[in-house]
């Protein structure tokens, strides 16, 4: 992993192509809505399997305490910016990431859609409640008439080999999607990517979260002002506080321990200069 001073570009000087960055151990591309959808549209296009992750806050600290997490971003070929502290972060250490360059689900899930039905990209979404994702893809077919869009909820068994999580293999499989989006929240879908990865019959996947719950009215979806202003979090915290209150509220210590962790470690790693 480069440290935090390290900026690498993946082709230099090339209009359009993510830069990489890394700072606190994570790797992220910063990438504006349309950026991300055109990465998605490539990737689909080279008929290989790829997956999409992203980092906010959540996923930083779960990356340092989890090590069975870390290896889902070691088979995510892409990793986008989902949060502003990871914006402020990559500024803390000398990146220049505009606020554009993050992008949530819950701005993303629309125009990702609308490519999805202009290009007839097939679409399996699998995550949320009973009746939820059934919902929500309703409402986008309704919006974006010709959209291929196919749901199973989240409420299964997941542990390898059983009779559950084999059938939502198959179903996946039986529908050969272009776009899988997985909905069952951090860090369990992560770890359900990484656990069936090899059995996994799609282009790209993405794990999106509540994304479809947004689009449904199931979880109301925050000012969008807010998300821009990097208050988000306080609106999701005010409508699930039972669940919420230890991501919002106790997380951002332990982000806090990481970051000191890693700048006494850069500091002392470097080689000391030596006189002419």
């Amino acid at each position: 992993m480069n440290t935090a001073y390290e900026k690498s570009l993946t082709t230099p000087n090339a209009p359009g192509v993510a830069r990489s960055i890394s700072f606190l151990g994570i790797t992220v591309e910063p990438l504006t809505i349309e950026e991300l959808t055109g990465v998605v549209s490539k990737e689909i296009a080279l008929e290989r399997k790829c997956v999409v992750g992203n980092h906010n806050l959540n996923s930083l600290s779960l990356f340092h305490r989890e090590p069975r997490f870390r290896e889902f971003y070691e088979l995510s070929e892409h990793t986008h910016i989902d949060g502003m502290p990871i914006v402020a972060l990559a500024r803390i250490y000398g990146f220049n990431v505009r606020r554009d360059q993050r992008v949530t689900y819950a701005d993303w899930v629309w125009p990702l859609m609308e490519t999805a039905a202009s290009k007839r990209w097939r679409v399996f979404y699998l995550g949320s409640k009973p009746g939820v994702a059934e919902m929500g893809a309703a409402k986008l077919q309704e919006r974006y008439p010709g959209l291929q869009i196919k749901t199973r909820d989240g409420y299964f068994k997941t542990d390898a080999g059983n009779a559950e999580n084999e059938a939502v293999l198959q179903s996946i499989a039986d529908y050969q999607p272009d776009l899988l989006m997985v909905g069952m929240g951090m860090p369990r879908q992560e770890l359900w990517i990484v656990e069936n990865f090899s059995k996994l019959q799609a282009r790209v996947i993405l794990p999106s979260g509540a994304a479809i719950d947004y689009v449904a009215g199931a979880v109301k979806t925050p000012p969008r002002w807010a998300g821009r202003c990097g208050l988000e979090w306080a609106f999701r915290l005010a409508a699930e506080p039972k669940r919420l209150w230890r991501r919002y509220l106790v997380e951002p210590w332990s982000i806090l321990g990481v970051a000191v962790r890693y700048f006494f470690k850069e500091r002392f790693s470097r080689q000391p200069r030596t006189k002419d």
